[in-house]
């Protein structure tokens, strides 16, 4: 292939010869958007991510609705409960905010896809994702007893998918033969395989109320300076019964998403587009310095040119409102 019989630049002559040969396409199905459901009367806006909100069940609902006219078929939901507890007992509540959250919507909007983030960062008084023994240290085993009951406590609600989150050894072996013990064969699990201890949580954080009490989460979510650790991850996540894995954040570890791709290319593969890459682009675009749906888009189809099936993204709304089909 040799200039000049061969011009590459032939490919990119208008806008309509560059559609057509467009090797990456967003749309719709793409993506899941995240709401944050709380006991509060009142809509609270979280300030560190503008446009985003704590909504109480009511509101949550209408948020599903907007979401579900839009054309965006799925969810991910994590509640603000009314209190904490050393055990986040709020998390497995039959009478809890998310077990309400999940069945109105699915009541109220029964083909939309509503998963539930499993964790217990924002239930407990200490905002660890589990047990803690007196050295603060989270107990691996202790903890996923308390995740069998919560996923099991989602699935009778009626969540499609439980999106246990935490990075706990064994979690998903747990939580598959929980839920198939107790007739919930069909729900889906979909793991954060490879979540890292990523400085990207800060505004998610003040969202969800789930700020660590002392310490961080670093000796169970995994290091950002290591790549093959998170095959290692995923492939147990698979073994154990995962049926979607996903890789948290997208943004700064493109790179690990395209190695899940490559290694395990059977797999829906999952990307979480969090606070902190949101909350990044929204300052710059506020401030003037770039221009918000155009990096959106960019950034958006990065993540699935890596190879993510679903995008996880509080950027959903506003991307499918700006492109039509």
């Amino acid at each position: 292939m040799n200039f000049p019989k061969t011009r590459p630049r032939r490919l990119r002559k208008n806008q309509h010869i560059r559609d057509i040969v467009r090797q990456t396409c967003l749309n719709v199905n793409d993506f899941m958007y995240p709401i944050f459901v709380t006991y509060e009367n009142q809509k609270k806006p979280i300030l560190s991510m503008p446009g985003i909100f704590q909504l109480p069940l009511e509101e949550a609902k209408k948020e599903a609705k907007e979401v579900y006219s839009l054309g965006i078929k799925s969810i991910i939901l994590f509640g603000i409960p009314s209190k904490k507890d050393e055990l986040g007992s709020c998390a497995y509540d039959e009478n809890g905010i998310i077990v309400k959250a999940i069945r109105e919507i699915k009541d109220y909007l029964p083909d939309l896809v509503v998963a539930a983030d499993a964790c217990f960062c924002e239930y407990t008084s200490h905002g660890h994702c589990g047990i803690i023994d007196k050295n603060g240290y989270l107990l691996n085993d202790e903890t996923l007893e308390l995740l069998k009951k919560e996923a099991c406590v989602y699935a009778k609600a009626g969540a499609d998918i439980i999106a246990p989150s935490g990075m706990i050894d064994g979690m998903v072996s747990a939580i598959r033969n929980a839920l198939d013990e107790n007739n919930f064969k069909d729900t889906i699990i979909m793991a954060y395989s490879a979540k890292y201890a990523s400085n990207f949580y800060g505004p998610f954080r003040e969202a969800a109320g789930s700020t660590p009490a002392f310490g961080d989460r670093k000796s169970y979510q995994m290091d950002y300076a290591n790549a093959n650790e998170a095959l290692k991850e995923i492939e147990l996540d698979i073994e154990e019964g995962a049926d979607i894995i996903m890789i948290k954040p997208a943004l700064s570890y493109l790179d690990i998403i395209k190695m899940a791709k490559d290694h395990y290319p059977f797999m829906p593969l999952a990307g979480y587009s969090v606070s902190g890459e949101y909350s990044f682009i929204k300052a710059a675009s506020q401030l003037g310095w770039v221009d918000e749906q155009k990096i959106v888009d960019e950034v958006l189809t990065s993540i699935k040119r890596a190879g993510c099936d679903i995008i996880i993204t509080y950027f959903a709304k506003d991307w499918v409102k700006n492109n039509s089909f």
